[in-house]
């Protein structure tokens, strides 16, 4: 009897685990179903965040980022590794400019 119990709770795991779509994804799909391809402002800037580029620095913001860099030792030397911002910005945080 123990066995038998056993087997129908594992068969009914098995047929839950393999099933094609689970609660949330028909939940999920019927709310995109209900909304149609239209979203408010506030929820469409959360999911798509644009990236800013980073702006190009000059050569005179570049030589001050050298200047402080070179007075840590570590800094330096991955500046010579990595380069001027990867260095600044790991040992100095963001780029003030």
């Amino acid at each position: 009897m123990k066995t038998l119990s056993i087997l129908v709770l594992l068969s009914l795991a098995v047929i839950c685990l393999t099933s094609g779509k689970t609660y949330v994804s028909q939940h999920a799909d019927d709310e995109l179903a209900q909304d149609g391809p239209f979203v408010e402002k506030e929820e469409a800037s959360e999911v798509v965040r644009q990236k800013r580029a980073a702006p190009e620095l000059s050569l005179t913001q570049l030589e001050s980022l050298k200047e402080v860099c070179e007075t840590n030792l570590a800094c330096d030397e991955m500046m010579d590794a990595q380069g001027i911002i990867a260095a600044y910005t790991a040992y100095y945080g963001p780029i003030p400019y």
